[in-house]
């Protein structure tokens, strides 16, 4: 019997440490949205840069971004995140010949999950005179 709970607790323990270190990545964002506000038409393109952390325990790996529209692209941190690492991932959105009320989606495919992370950036072009 003290062999069996012997083994029994030797199995236990070298589970306990599997499951501690077969986690996954994970992308922990600041924020998913960033509103620019009012901005100029003809004073360009403008930037925001998402931040994040890989809250998991292995690296995290930026697969692609991918957005609808050709007036907003993204690069992203290439190499990978090791844990508690950071990185970014900036938004470029150019109002040349959209004036108005804007809402742009950029979806982010990463090593943590099947599904994307949604980043929305959102403003007003004021039209140029």
């Amino acid at each position: 019997m003290k062999k069996f709970l012997s083994l029994l607790t030797a199995t236990l323990f070298v589970l306990s440490l599997y499951a501690a270190g077969s986690g996954k990545a994970k992308m922990v964002l600041e924020s998913t949205r960033y509103d620019f506000g009012y901005i100029q038409e003809n004073n360009g393109s403008v930037t925001h840069s998402f931040k994040f952390t890989n809250g998991g325990n292995e690296p995290l790996i930026i697969v692609d971004t991918h957005s609808l529209c050709g007036c907003t692209v993204s690069e992203f941190t290439k190499e990978p995140i090791a844990p508690a690492g950071t990185g970014t991932i900036d938004v470029t959105f150019d109002p040349k010949g959209r004036p108005g009320a804007f809402r742009k989606e950029v979806k982010v495919y990463t090593n943590a999950g099947k599904s994307a992370v949604k980043l929305i950036i959102e403003g007003v072009v004021v039209p140029k005179k």
